[in-house]
């Protein structure tokens, strides 16, 4: 069923068309879709139920997206709605195409070798959105990072990329 799951999670970030619009577009993406998937999964075990109903009360979304995060990312929001409210922030948190291009305007803003290996890959991705743009050569929590290196070695064995 967990992988019935992501997989359909795969299908709707990568299939779907969006309309995501606001004032950062997102031009190029450089976060894959499976590590979108396993930073969902590591992150929120891809709950697309939580309740989110203020931006006061913390991370909203599949991506547990903060207010700090959509301002940083560019205030993308659903069919056009004019950015700047909270209704505008939740919308767009709660949205897995808004939430997964807030992810990518994010990680090109704050693209870094977090982990000093000499690329930028989905392991540094998965580090700034954890940890944060200034914080992410900190020790990763053990649950974050242990569910997200099984969802990675997982589909890379069933050959996703």
């Amino acid at each position: 069923m967990r992988v019935f799951l992501l997989y359909s999670i795969y299908l709707l970030l990568v299939l779907s068309p969006s309309l995501v619009q606001g004032q950062g577009h997102v031009l190029d993406k450089p976060v894959t879709e499976l590590c979108l998937t396993c930073i969902c999964e590591a992150i929120s075990g891809c709950n697309a139920t939580a309740i989110c109903t203020s931006a006061e009360k913390g991370a909203c979304g599949i991506f547990r997206i903060t207010w700090g995060y959509w301002v940083d990312a560019g205030k993308l929001t659903v069919n056009g709605e004019h950015p700047d409210s909270e209704k505008d922030f939740i919308n767009c948190a709660k949205d897995p195409h808004c939430a997964a291009d807030l992810v990518q305007n994010y990680m090109k803003k704050f693209n870094q070798d977090c982990n000093d290996d000499g690329e930028m890959d989905c392991h540094d991705y998965a580090r700034i959105h954890k940890l944060g743009a200034y914080g992410c050569q900190a020790d990763m929590p053990y649950n974050f990072q242990s569910v997200f290196e099984e969802c990675i070695e997982r589909y890379e064995d069933e050959g996703f990329e």
